[in-house]
C-alpha cells in the first residue's frame, strides 16, 4: 500500500481518509494506535496485511482520543478479534459516548467560510463522521502498559479531556494524535501546528499540552493528521505553540 510508510523498524504510519493511524509490531504481535473513520475499515485491515500481519495478531488497540475519525473501527476490531481497546481513564466515558466533545454541525457551519472546511465536512460525512462509533468496553490503561512497541502514554488534554499521545523512547518516535498535527484540509499551513480552534474542546489546555510533548526525547513525530515530521519534539512543539499564539 502506498499509504503505509515505514518509519523505524516495527513502526509504520498509515494515511487514511484525512486521518492517520500507526501500526507497532514486535515479532508477530501488533499494537494498533487509532483506527481512522468507519469507512477506513478495509484500509485498516489492508494496512495490517501490508506489514505482514493479520487482524488476528492484534494484541491491543490504543486510542489517542475518541473522535469518530480515530475510533471508527475500534468496536468492530474489539468484538471481532477479542482485542482490548485502551485509553486514558478520562477518555473512557467519552468512548462510551456518555458525552461527546467533538466538533458539531453548528460549529462546522459557523466556520464554513474558512477555506477547505466545506469539502472536508462533506468527506467526513461520507466517511462516517456522524455514525455511532461508541466503544462498549473501553478500558483505562493498566498500571504497566505492556504491549508491542512499548509505547508510553503521554496525557495531553485539551483537544479532548483524555487525549493521549504515545512515546516510543527506544525508537525516538512520538505519536502525537491531534495534540500536534502537521497539516489538515481546513488549515492553510503545513508543518507542526495545532488544529484550528473550533476542533478543540479546550484550546488553552491544548496549547499548554504542547509543552508536555516538547519535553520528550524524539526526532520523529507521527501526527493524527498530516505527514510524519522529522525533527526534534522540542522544536516542533515550540513552532506549533508560537503559531497558536
Amino acid at each position: 500500500m502506498d499509504d503505509v510508510t515505514k518509519i523505524r523498524e516495527g513502526v509504520h504510519l498509515v494515511r487514511g481518509s484525512d486521518t492517520n493511524w500507526v501500526i507497532l509490531t514486535e515479532g508477530d504481535a501488533v499494537t494498533l494506535v487509532d483506527t481512522g473513520y468507519p469507512a477506513d475499515r478495509e484500509r485498516v485491515l489492508d494496512s495490517l496485511r501490508a506489514v505482514g500481519r493479520r487482524p488476528e495478531d492484534l494484541t491491543a488497540i490504543l486510542v489517542t482520543h475518541a473522535h469518530s475519525d480515530h475510533i471508527g473501527s475500534a468496536e468492530y476490531l474489539a468484538t471481532t478479534y477479542d482485542v482490548p481497546v485502551l485509553m486514558h481513564e478520562e477518555e473512557v466515558p467519552h468512548a462510551r459516548r456518555e458525552f461527546l466533545h467533538q466538533v458539531s454541525i453548528g460549529q462546522v457551519l459557523g466556520n464554513a467560510w474558512r477555506p477547505g472546511v466545506v469539502p472536508w465536512a462533506v468527506r467526513a460525512l461520507r466517511s462516517g463522521g456522524k455514525q455511532d462509533v461508541r466503544v462498549t468496553g473501553p478500558q483505562a490503561f493498566p498500571d504497566a502498559l505492556d504491549v508491542p512497541g512499548r509505547p508510553v502514554p503521554v496525557h495531553t488534554p485539551g483537544h479532548t479531556l483524555g487525549h493521549c499521545g504515545y512515546h516510543l523512547p527506544e525508537a525516538g518516535v512520538l505519536i502525537t494524535g491531534d495534540a500536534l498535527v502537521t497539516g489538515h484540509p481546513t488549515s492553510r499551513t503545513r508543518g507542526p501546528q495545532l488544529l484550528p480552534r473550533f476542533f478543540h474542546h479546550d484550546r488553552d489546555r491544548a496549547r499548554e499540552a504542547l509543552g508536555t510533548l516538547g519535553r520528550l526525547d524524539a526526532d520523529v513525530l507521527l501526527p493524527g493528521h498530516g505527514p510524519a515530521h522529522h525533527g526534534s519534539a522540542a522544536e516542533a512543539a515550540e513552532h506549533a505553540h508560537d503559531g497558536a499564539a
